[in-house]
């Protein structure tokens, strides 16, 4: 008689210690690009110094900007998207499409731009990618993607620039 209301307090325990740790995962969830040896390399003090705190935020912290607030989502112009915060180019616009997630959107990128890492963050497993060279956050890449690739790189709009052809 008495297992029932232990394992009662048991699984309310079990609950509680998760539901604690949870915040504590979701912050250590990214493998960090961040770690690994990049050749272009600053302190946190000269990223700072170079980058604006929005780019800061999403490039060097793992943010997310708000979605619909990219001045990219709207550029149609022929070009390259690069990393803002070393110049690398990233993304051919011939493989920019309208995703309708308010972030610019691509289903390639151009070779050896990019890198990508196990993101675990948020309670579920995704494919962040960040800038081969810096090792910059990007956004993250899904499999529900158009033709040819099938693939939906959803960029943060302010870790990049555009420059026209």
């Amino acid at each position: 008689m008495d297992a029932v209301p232990s394992l009662g307090r048991r699984r309310f325990l079990i609950g509680l210690a998760a539901s604690a740790a949870l915040p504590a995962l979701a912050a250590c969830g990214s493998d960090p690009a961040q770690a690994a040896a990049f050749p272009v390399s600053y302190s946190d003090a000269e990223w700072r110094r170079r980058l604006t705190p929005a780019q800061f935020h999403v490039l060097r912290e793992h943010g997310t900007e708000s979605p619909g607030t990219s001045p990219l989502n709207r550029e149609h112009r022929r070009g390259t998207f690069v990393c803002a915060a070393d110049g690398n180019p990233l993304f051919a616009s011939s493989t920019k499409f309208e995703s309708g997630t308010g972030w610019p959107s691509f289903y390639r990128p151009l070779a050896r731009a990019i890198g990508t890492t196990r993101d675990r963050s948020l309670g579920m497993v995704r494919t962040e990618v960040h800038c081969a060279r810096c090792g910059g956050h990007l956004g993250h890449v899904f499999d529900d993607g158009p033709a040819p690739t099938g693939l939906r790189y959803c960029m943060n709009g302010v870790a990049m620039q555009f420059r026209p052809a």
